[in-house]
């Protein structure tokens, strides 16, 4: 029905994948009124310099709670160790069992080509459900679907064998604030590991304000390339006026996986764009 909300369903490997790729979509669609689900397929384990695992996964089970309470959705973590995720038939058949139940009008989740194992299966995993989730002789204790939903891909940078290439570019300048809470969240990541992985722990302030405001920052900079590289999709989204001017955006590439995105669930999902 037209008026009922729509069911988003939003794969990564790690807690805080799906904010850090998706979060500005899942605040337009929690505005709008539609069911957002976060998945974790790892525990997330692996994503710290000093930290045991045990102290860890409770630790990210805590951010991802808390994000869940902001946001208004479901995030669950799967128990897949970080960095030991693998496309088995188990895990297959765990995707399939937890796509019927949720029944989803559309899935997104990683590409297949990624620097990262965990992204990479994680997306194979998606795919390998992909259609399965129709056939019900296939994890026949859980009703299957009589439609396979739509599956898309959230964006990237890697180049080969070819890049990111989207379908629909969402403005999410709008909910820009959202989304720098949502990863504000995840404190064990981008104020403790990232920040040690990726060189930039000297520079993080020491006050919680302080932190956010480097953390909007370094956000804001590292998603701003993504309006330039498709500044002619967003005016031919937006329009002349609009498209020109947007500075932060996400995207989708829809897998051929999963069904065709029709016109009227592209409006319901983007009004802002019809």
């Amino acid at each position: 029905m037209a008026d009922e909300p729509l069911r988003i369903l939003i794969i990564g490997a790690h807690p805080d994948d799906c904010d850090i790729s998706a979060g500005g979509m899942a605040a337009i669609w929690r505005q709008a009124g539609h069911i957002v689900r976060f998945v974790s397929t790892t525990n997330g384990e692996s994503g710290h310099h000093e930290m045991s695992a045990a102290d860890l996964i409770a630790a990210r089970r805590s951010e991802a709670d808390a994000v869940a309470e902001r946001l208004g959705i479901q995030y669950d973590i799967l128990k897949h160790r970080d960095g030991r995720l693998m496309p088995t038939l188990e895990a297959r058949f765990e995707l399939i069992g937890m796509i019927r139940q949720f029944n989803p009008d559309l899935v997104l989740t990683h590409r297949p080509n990624d620097y990262h194992p965990d992204h990479r299966y994680t997306s194979l995993l998606v795919c390998d459900a992909a259609y399965m989730v129709t056939v019900p002789p296939v994890v026949p204790e859980v009703p299957a679907l009589r439609d396979n939903p739509v599956i898309g891909y959230m964006s990237d940078g890697f180049q080969r064998p070819y890049p990111f290439t989207p379908d629909l570019v969402v403005d999410v300048e709008p909910v820009i604030e959202t989304v720098v809470d949502l990863l504000d969240c995840h404190r064990s990541q981008f104020y403790e590991w990232l920040a040690y992985n990726h060189r930039y722990d000297h520079l993080l302030p020491d006050d919680d304000a302080g932190r956010r405001e480097f953390l909007g920052q370094w956000f804001r900079e590292r998603i701003a390339p993504l309006a330039d590289q498709h500044r002619q999709k967003l005016i031919e989204t937006y329009g002349e006026d609009r498209g020109s001017k947007v500075r932060y955006i996400e995207g989708i590439e829809i897998s051929e996986y999963g069904s065709p995105l029709t016109a009227d669930l592209r409006t319901r999902l983007f009004p802002d764009q019809a």
